[in-house]
């Protein structure tokens, strides 16, 4: 006798079901987030305008700018703009930022790094203190200090110099990076710093050869994020100097100032010159920064 046995085979929906999805809902199915995406678009536009109305202008001449839409494009476009920035000692300019902010970030990324690695693995009260002098340093805003820094630089004989404005960059850089770089080295395994000292590594050799790679995506953050900070920098560069030959970028825009007018379309095109470095930096650093900035939220 031949038993015949006949193969059953689920449909979409039963296959679904035995999966623990919904019935009549795929697993690629879902509602969409309207919402967010028109959210999105409207923040793109409120950022992609500004950058647009900023380009489109550099490439206006002067006598244009007030007889057309500010929104649209030039009828005659022209680098007249760029050619007057560079004509106005932009090359100078543009090394005074680039030195205030390498003297500025390379000290900031040192004396950040060492504090927080003796703050994290160092033991005594001392380093409880400095950390809480750190801590109270980002409660004190830079435009509340200017007279005391401007008296103490006056005292040192260090006004109107590119050092009058590295020295104060660095001293108000420094708080917040401890912070970011202490938390990163608070997530490095005890065991590493164990089994270094187990070889017979000193702390210094454990700083540098340890801590040093394994906090690289922090440090280049905190540098980004410094030198930001240093290079769009306008106050202690306003008050700590005068001469002409010392100004950084964010006061090269004074020369385009006139008695009784502007040159927006100079203005804007010096400001075109000013940003590329930093989208440049962007391109060649993102990837670190976003790993920076994400580290952790997956532990």
């Amino acid at each position: 006798m031949t038993t015949t046995r006949t193969l059953v085979v689920p449909d979409e929906r039963q296959r679904h079901r035995l999966r623990g999805g919904a019935p009549g809902r795929g697993p690629a199915s879902g509602r969409r987030n309207l919402l967010g995406g028109f959210a999105g678009w409207i923040w793109l536009g409120v950022i992609i305008i500004p950058i647009y109305y900023i380009v489109v202008t550099s490439l206006k001449r002067q006598a244009d700018y007030f007889g057309q839409n500010p929104l649209a494009l030039p009828a005659n476009p022209t680098l007249e703009n760029y050619v007057a920035v560079i004509e106005a000692d932009f090359v100078r300019y543009f090394f005074n930022s680039a030195i205030v902010t390498l003297g500025a970030v390379i000290p900031t990324l040192a004396l950040s790094f060492m504090a927080a690695y003796a703050i994290i693995r160092g033991k005594g009260r001392f380093l409880k203190i400095a950390n809480t002098a750190f801590l109270m340093g980002l409660a004190i805003p830079l435009q509340a200090t200017i007279i005391p820094i401007y008296l103490m630089i006056i005292r040192l004989q260090l006004y109107d110099s590119l050092t009058a404005i590295i020295l104060p960059s660095i001293a108000f850089a420094i708080p917040l990076s401890v912070l970011l770089l202490a938390n990163f080295i608070r997530d490095v395994p005890g065991e590493l710093f164990e089994s270094m000292r187990l070889d017979g590594c000193s702390e210094w050799q454990t700083l540098w050869r340890l801590a040093l790679p394994l906090t690289k995506p922090a440090i280049i953050t905190v540098a980004i994020y410094n030198g930001l900070n240093v290079w769009n920098g306008f106050l202690l560069p306003l008050v700590l100097t005068q001469s002409p030959d010392l100004r950084v970028l964010p006061l090269a825009l004074w020369s385009f100032q006139g008695e009784f007018s502007v040159n927006i379309p100079a203005v804007l095109a010096c400001v075109v010159l000013t940003t590329l470095p930093l989208v440049v930096l962007y391109v060649f650093g993102r990837r670190q920064l976003v790993s920076g900035l994400t580290a952790g939220f997956s532990k």
